[in-house]
């Protein structure tokens, strides 16, 4: 049986979502199912016609209704946006309890903590009905060691400032 691992995809630089797409490709070209839900990312590429050819092998949800990004919603927009990230969360745990995929990438998942749509402990939650064959994927900037302790691996995407001299 191929042991599923928990993975994160942190920091402050550009590429964690990309890094994902890519274990989604490769997966879904091992002929494995992948299940991405993208949060906090406004429209994102929900109307993509790129990610409709993906489908069936990679199957891409977004359960939030706005196109705006989240922090510049009013309080009571953000309420029911709110309602809908759970959700989707909902759905992440169904997915995960039913085994239905073999990767499942949560994407920006990690800056629910920090907008404080939900806990450490509630994402720790979803992550225990995870089937032992299905790997996981989270992404997002902010990283306690609390969070890295929900994980197999760590990896940090960092943004470096240097000068080049001519």
């Amino acid at each position: 049986m191929n042991q599923g691992m928990i993975h994160i995809y942190s920091g402050d630089g550009h590429g964690k979502t990309p890094a994902a797409w890519g274990e989604a490709l490769q997966a879904a070209s091992e002929g494995k199912e992948v299940v991405v839900i993208q949060f906090l990312k406004g429209k994102g590429l929900e109307d993509s016609s790129f990610l409709k050819r993906l489908e069936p092998e990679i199957k891409f949800f977004r359960f939030e209704k706005s196109d705006a990004e989240f922090a510049t919603l009013s309080d009571a927009h953000k309420a029911e946006e709110i309602q809908n990230i759970k959700n989707g969360l909902n759905f992440a745990r169904k997915v995960l309890t039913t085994g239905g995929c073999d990767l499942l990438i949560l994407d920006e998942v990690l800056g629910l903590i920090d907008v404080g749509v939900i806990t450490v402990e509630e994402l720790r939650s979803i992550l225990s009905a995870k089937q032992p064959e299905v790997t996981i994927i989270m992404t997002g900037i902010q990283l306690s060691d609390e969070v890295c302790a929900l994980a197999d691996e760590v990896s940090r995407i960092d943004k470096m400032n240097f000068k080049v001299y001519a």
